[in-house]
């Protein structure tokens, strides 16, 4: 840790005066109201970072109290090492967590845990490389765990237990689940390259396509090209072009996801067929993650929680995406229960570190 905090020593100077005054306080006798120690959250996408604070509860409280109490919060950008690099998805990741221990007024020392819900990692090397990354942020103490954004996801909508499915659809699209027996799977989630057609940026770029191709006789006029180029500040599809490749960011071409559904609205079967192909692509993930570990049961009555989170499936007045998914989705599996999280996923993260804690301090006593 001391190697790391003298390369990046400005974004945890507030740790300096914080030991200070946790010193006075000791002295005087006067606690933080936290002394089992705190928890760190992150959930980290393609749009933003999120980084959440609670209690660390000792393995004597059997429920968690509701609603869980949140002592800090912070947001930055992107943090998927696919989109921006290594080097800044890093510097993200460390400022928000620093961010959010100098709301809390707190420091390392007091983490107890910590869990890392970020999108791209999908591979044991991802999350051992991160994790070596972590090691030398935190004191040797804290508890580390890195995991795909998705299962963060889960946790959020099923309070910390793995068990079901999750969509999520927003910037980027992939859907995860767990049985009961632990097998897990995933489907999407590869990245707009590899056909994640679902997402707000497959969705958008779709559309920018049909412009393109309306405009030089390839494809149906559409209420789009008027659509987009006004939301740009635009005068011609042609100045699309320059538009799209002066910043192929995934976050800045998903955000045009709202104008689409606007022309879906009011009839453009351009725009309709787009987000028509969308909730089909997103319902065959999440097809192809409850089939695969058949998480219906044998008889296909078994229920089971199907999570939905992120910017594409929210209401959407007229035509609502998620509604539509969710619609093909119990359709085909009649015991699938929808859920709508009622805390978002850097909490989920939190309880999975809870979570993990727990079942770690279980397993040692009864080894």
């Amino acid at each position: 840790m001391n190697n790391h905090r003298q390369r990046n020593g400005d974004v945890w100077a507030f740790e300096n005066a914080h030991n200070r005054k946790q010193q006075a306080q000791s002295e005087s006798g006067v606690g933080d109201g936290y002394d089992d120690g705190i928890i760190l959250g992150l959930d980290g996408g393609t749009t933003s970072t999120v980084c959440v604070c609670i209690p660390f509860f000792p393995s004597s409280k059997t429920h968690l109290p509701d609603p869980l109490p949140l002592l800090a919060r912070a947001v930055a950008g992107c943090s998927n090492h696919n989109s921006v690099g290594e080097t800044a998805a890093r510097a993200t990741l460390e400022e928000v967590m620093a961010q959010a221990l100098s709301k809390l007024g707190s420091n390392r020392s007091a983490v107890r845990a910590v869990c890392l819900g970020i999108s791209g990692v999908n591979h044991p090397s991802d999350q051992e490389r991160i994790l070596n990354w972590l090691r030398d942020i935190f004191p040797g103490h804290v508890k580390l765990y890195v995991q795909n954004d998705a299962i963060a996801a889960l946790a959020c909508g099923t309070l910390g237990k793995l068990h079901g499915c999750v969509l999520i659809a927003g910037t980027g699209c992939i859907s995860y689940g767990f049985a009961e027996d632990g097998r897990e799977a995933r489907a999407s989630g590869a990245g707009p390259v590899l056909g994640d057609w679902g997402s707000g940026y497959g969705i958008a770029a779709k559309a920018l396509t049909a412009v393109i191709r309306a405009h030089d006789g390839r494809g149906p006029q559409t209420m789009l090209t008027n659509k987009i180029l006004k939301a740009l500040g635009l005068s011609s599809p042609d100045e699309l072009i320059g538009w799209t490749y002066a910043d192929p960011s995934w976050a800045r071409i998903a955000a045009l996801v709202p104008e689409v559904v606007s022309c879906a609205e009011a009839s453009d079967q351009v725009a309709n067929e787009i987000l028509l192909d969308a909730v089909q692509d997103l319902f065959l993930s999440v097809k192809a993650v409850i089939e695969r570990l058949n998480l219906c049961g044998e008889d296909r009555s078994a229920s089971f929680p199907v999570v939905m989170v992120g910017g594409v499936l929210e209401a959407n007045g007229k035509w609502d995406i998620g509604k539509e998914v969710m619609k093909c989705i119990q359709e085909h599996f009649p015991s699938a229960i929808p859920v709508r999280p009622q805390v978002e996923p850097a909490v989920g993260a939190a309880l999975l570190a809870w979570n993990f804690v727990m079942k770690e301090s279980k397993e040692n006593c009864h080894g």
